[in-house]
């Protein structure tokens, strides 16, 4: 077996994992809850208020219904793994309604369902999205919707998520419409911390007068690349050496020890950035 089958095969068993976990986020929690929270389900969930039919089966008549209509609009930018974590979301779905029929709360409480949702599906979500793959008939919807309006992806599902949430107030009590709409905004918050929280770095500025013993350290003892900026002081008008560097938590744990170690008095500035792109090398 080469590496790209083992690749595949590696891929799709995390897919079909995450995809059990979102399954367990959505039955468990979710549905008792009532909360229609931005996602394909929760059109569903509104939607069996009127249609005499299970969610696993409306969930997959939507998806199906939005990827061809996805295929059609957007071609080969609709990958395997989409169409596969889509509709295997439904067949498990319909698993645990057959295993667990009338299925209500176990906590008993709208609020906790809807907290206990939103962490669990995040890092459902958080690991497909890092394997190139997504559950929701939504992102289809918003791609769609991105090439024939011009509207950013992010925006396209924000507005879908309010309009989601808002038909609540049609079948369900005020507190079920304000926990879809607090349900939809925290999802979105904790989806970009999982997604970029995984790959946070930080990106170390520092003057010191020991920049020589700083460099060093950062080259020779954590095996890791700089670069020196010249800077004037506004007030002395004097020149100095600003070394910058991009280290992750664990490097920039060891180097803020070094540096309080070796200059106590250097001056450090540290931005938080969620990705770093190298530009390939160019043959000459």
């Amino acid at each position: 077996m080469n590496k790209k089958t083992k690749d595949l095969l590696w891929d799709l068993l995390v897919v079909t994992l995450a995809d059990a976990e979102l399954a367990v986020a959505v039955y468990f929690f979710l549905i008792p809850s009532k909360a229609a929270i931005s996602s394909i389900v929760g059109v569903s969930m509104v939607l069996s208020n009127v249609i005499a039919l299970p969610i696993s089966v409306i969930t997959f008549i939507l998806n199906a219904v939005l990827l061809v209509a996805g295929y059609f609009a957007c071609g080969r930018e609709l990958a395997g793994k989409t169409v596969y974590a889509t509709l295997l979301l439904s067949g498990f779905l319909g698993v645990l309604e057959k295993c667990f029929p009338d299925y209500t709360s176990y906590s008993g409480s709208q609020e906790l369902d809807v907290i206990c949702y939103v962490l669990i599906v995040s890092v459902g979500v958080a690991v497909l999205f890092n394997h190139n793959a997504c559950t929701s008939g939504l992102d289809v919807l918003a791609k769609i919707i991105n090439k024939y309006t011009g509207m950013e992806i992010g925006t396209s599902l924000t507005v879908m998520g309010i309009i989601i949430a808002a038909s609540t107030a049609i079948f369900y009590d005020p507190k079920t419409v304000v926990l879809s709409f607090l349900g939809t905004y925290f999802y979105g918050q904790c989806v970009d911390k999982f997604i970029f929280g995984q790959n946070l770095k930080r990106r170390v500025c520092i003057i010191s007068e020991k920049e020589e013993e700083i460099r060093s350290f950062i080259l020779n003892d954590m095996k890791s690349g700089a670069s020196l900026n010249r800077t004037l002081g506004a007030y002395t008008l004097q020149e100095h050496l600003e070394l910058v560097v991009v280290v992750n938590k664990q490097e920039y744990q060891e180097l803020m020890t070094f540096v309080k170690k070796t200059d106590p008095n250097a001056f450090v500035t540290v931005v938080s950035i969620n990705e770093v792109l190298s530009a390939p090398k160019v043959s000459e």
